[in-house]
């Protein structure tokens, strides 16, 4: 090789380091998914507080089924379930068991923004959300009703809004935690309440981001959460469900099976080996020369753009759009795992968290959409605006 030849070999090399120090040092972008998952240490898990709860229980057992799985194959155990998540919905099954183990003088604790029908209507229930109209990253403050507690009351600007129970049963139920908003503190809305069930209680909550690793470790946001938490006996067993998580772990490979069970995971090893040794040795002995077949060329490309030119000098631009639009709710589900069937304030909420967009633009933006769908014509320009916004969209969440 020459000196120029290596000389630029050099120049590459330098450069490429230069290249992988910078991807390494790169700050990376904050998950702020709500997982609720006890080994997360993302701002919305919830290792903090189990890393925290032996300091306080004298007896834990995590569960990882359903309760009516568990509740069936231990019916001795007694002391308190334990629930956070975003989302709590249970079968039919599932909460008739529970239910019924509380009846018998034990203690179910809820903990999550969304609950479903079963529950609400059981418990004699509703729920809403408080919102904060006149500012964008609005500011909540959350109060203990326990005047014991001597807690000051705690503020969370990460919500956009904040469930809170319309309708209680005020005569069986004791209303335990309040939210306002920082501007309007003087108009407070019930997030926790706790009510006889048979010899049993039930604790619930609309605001589970007080468990979370975010809240516990900003300021000293944990004495509200040890608040919270003060209503369970520590004395009894602490059953913490890892059941109902939005970010638990699937295991959907077979390659699981194999890898975990060790004369199948050796039986794997041998055969690549084998056919590691199959490859080099018979390779040597039989290796001949290979003739070159031209790979057939992608058309795809060419195809669509056809396509395209044939609609858009037909003047069938709504066409267009509308193909536009069903790709871009197709790109929503697939990328953020949200269905698109509803487009209520639960997917809007949903989308800003998981998109960091807010509310409003995103409500501008399916408005849009929607009315694309109930146009009856649409002009070039009209559909450059709407190819703008998609694109827009995705290049800020990194989805292009």
């Amino acid at each position: 090789m020459s000196k120029t030849g290596k000389t630029y070999l050099v120049i590459g090399l330098m450069a490429i380091m230069l290249m992988l120090v910078f991807e390494y040092n790169r700050p990376k972008n904050i998950n702020w998914f709500p997982s609720y998952v006890a080994t997360h240490k993302i701002p919305y898990g919830t290792a903090a507080l189990h890393s925290l709860l032996p300091n306080h229980f004298e007896s834990i057992q995590n569960v990882y089924r359903s309760p009516y799985e568990f509740l069936s194959k231990n019916t001795s155990t007694k002391g308190t379930y334990l629930f956070i998540n975003n989302r709590l919905e249970f079968g039919a099954t599932d909460l008739k068991k529970l239910l019924a183990w509380v009846e018998e003088g034990n203690h179910a604790y809820f903990a999550a923004e969304y609950y479903g029908s079963a529950i609400l209507d059981t418990l004699h229930l509703e729920i809403a959300s408080l919102y904060d109209d006149g500012d964008i990253e609005p500011t909540f403050l959350h109060d203990l009703r326990n005047p014991k507690a001597n807690i000051k009351r705690v503020e969370f600007s990460k919500d956009y809004a904040v469930p809170f129970f319309k309708k209680i049963d005020t005569l069986n139920s004791e209303v335990l935690a309040s939210v306002a908003i920082k501007d309007q503190s003087d108009r407070s809305e019930v997030t926790a309440i706790q009510m006889a069930y048979g010899q049993g209680m039930i604790t619930i909550s609309t605001f589970p981001k007080a468990f979370t690793n975010y809240f516990i470790l900003k300021n000293r946001n944990h004495k509200y959460t040890g608040g919270l938490l003060g209503h369970i006996d520590i004395g009894s067993t602490l059953l913490i469900d890892h059941h109902h998580k939005s970010g638990k772990t699937f295991h959907t490979s077979p390659m699981y099976l194999f890898l975990n069970t060790k004369s199948f995971k050796w039986a794997y090893y041998l055969v690549l080996i084998g056919a590691l040794f199959y490859v080099v040795f018979e390779g040597k002995r039989k290796q001949r020369a290979i003739p070159v077949i031209e790979p057939l060329k992608n058309q795809t490309l060419a195809f669509t753009r056809t396509i395209a030119n044939m609609y858009f000098e037909n003047g069938k631009q709504l066409e267009i759009a509308r193909h536009k639009v069903n790709y871009f709710l197709d790109f929503i589900r697939q990328r953020f795992q949200l269905s698109t069937d509803r487009l209520d304030e639960v997917f809007y909420r949903d989308l800003a968290l998981r998109s960091n967009q807010s509310e409003a633009a995103l409500k501008k933006l399916f408005e849009v959409l929607i009315g694309i769908k109930q146009a009856k014509n649409m002009t070039n320009e009209e559909l450059k605006d709407l190819e703008k916004r998609i694109q827009e969209f995705k290049a800020s969440t990194n989805g292009t």
